[in-house]
């Protein structure tokens, strides 16, 4: 396994931007409300991340699925309506940490050991693991049968070193899947580091599906600033500024990551390793000096802002996602969505939120989002954006309650 560590460049400042209009999509559907506590059903359930696949021959029959944390793994058709829950792995003992189920993304027609499959990869922060699970080729038509774990038995922890390693929890995070020169491979960063790791998928004993690490890349934690001063993101003592939010471009061989508190990477990707990382875009508070304060368990200013941060993102950079021309970023801090052109310098396109309408709630303080450009029929001619909620309203009483929510890419086109 090989380590790459990125050299630091001065970062040029920006040049002002006029203020941007933000247009307004309504979503066309949303699945059911999640609650993150031991009464939901399933039990501690907080919805994170989707990921669609696409049926080749029916498109109506095509699948979203979706993280919901400790309550596992769920799978929706089209209409919002849920197929099956699919839990996350106990606690192999009384002392050790569940299943928890971060990310997910799905590879179609993917040869492992010399058969095509149609695999979705989920990060299990949890335990550490990435698991698998095999679509079925009827689609939403198999029901509560459309997913199945076969995920290897003997799969070891991605950054762990033991069991004991694994629950210190910096564990799988993020994760995105693609191909590159014909190569399955799965990338995970990893909570409250700046690493992330470049996975192959192999098979494994009877049919199950395995991945292994082959290349590393460490982002930065310290920045150099115009004013030749450097700055650290404030995290928490001990903690690094994670990443979480990526996505692979296969067809153009980069993967786009997106470190919460400091912007969106753009990093060259081979079947075997990276190439050398470029912050294409900025948060707004890059540079900004902050300190943890441990009464609160906040970073609060502690400076004036010097300027050097971008003009479209309010930390956390979350969830990226590719179709067409365009890659859509979650700006969390303000819940908007932003998007860039997906290649050359990543011009800024323009912005959009997800507000409430046709009975549906509005969306807040996106984590993950999923978009294919595929026609999925009347409502979805143009393409399918699928995007985490992380406030469901109405709540289930004052408890925490997510859910995912379906948007017309045509409309999201409109507003551009």
């Amino acid at each position: 396994m090989r380590a790459l560590v990125l050299a630091l460049v001065p970062l040029l400042v920006a040049a002002p931007v006029a203020a941007a209009s933000t247009g307004v999509v309504v979503p066309v559907t949303q699945t059911r409300a999640f609650v993150d506590d031991e009464s939901g059903v399933p039990a501690n359930a907080d919805a994170d991340d989707p990921a669609i696949w696409v049926h080749p021959r029916s498109p109506e029959r095509s699948v979203v699925l979706g993280t919901v944390k400790e309550g596992g793994l769920a799978a929706f058709d089209l209409e919002g309506r849920t197929l099956g829950t699919y839990p996350a792995p106990q606690a192999p003992n009384p002392d050790a940490k569940p299943g928890r189920f971060n990310n997910v993304d799905v590879l179609s027609r993917v040869a492992v050991g010399g058969v095509r499959r149609d695999l979705a990869f989920v990060s299990d922060r949890g335990r550490d693991r990435v698991r698998v699970y095999e679509i079925d080729p009827r689609g939403s038509a198999a029901g509560s049968a459309v997913v199945r774990d076969v995920t290897d038995p003997a799969a070891r922890p991605v950054f762990s070193a033991d069991e004991d390693e694994v629950d210190d929890q910096r564990t799988a995070y993020g994760l995105a899947a693609g191909q590159v020169d014909r190569t399955p491979v799965v990338v995970v960063n990893r909570r409250h580091e700046t690493r992330v790791a470049l996975l192959h998928v192999v098979p494994a004993a009877g049919g199950a599906v395995g991945t292994r690490v082959v290349s590393t890349v460490d982002l930065p934690s310290t920045f150099p600033l115009p004013d030749g001063t450097s700055w650290t993101p404030c995290e928490e003592p001990g903690e690094g500024p994670q990443l979480e939010g990526m996505v692979v471009d296969s067809a153009n061989h980069v993967l786009y990551a997106a470190q919460e508190d400091v912007g969106i990477w753009r990093i060259p990707l081979t079947a075997t390793g990276f190439g050398t990382p470029k912050l294409i875009d900025r948060v707004r508070s890059f540079g900004v000096p902050q300190t943890y304060d441990p009464e609160t368990e906040e970073c609060k200013g502690s400076g004036a802002d010097p300027g050097f941060g971008g003009t479209h993102l309010e930390a956390d950079a979350e969830g990226l996602t590719i179709g067409g021309d365009h890659l859509v970023a979650s700006s969390q801090g303000d819940s908007r969505f932003v998007v860039y052109e997906r290649t050359g310098r990543n011009r800024y396109v323009g912005e959009f939120r997800v507000g409430a309408g046709d009975g549906n709630d509005s969306v807040e303080h996106s984590d993950g989002a999923q978009l294919v450009t595929a026609d999925l029929g009347d409502d979805y001619e143009e393409g399918l954006l699928v995007v985490h909620d992380g406030e469901r309203m109405p709540a289930v009483g004052d408890l925490p309650t997510t859910g995912f929510a379906y948007v017309s890419w045509e409309d999201v086109l409109d507003t551009l």
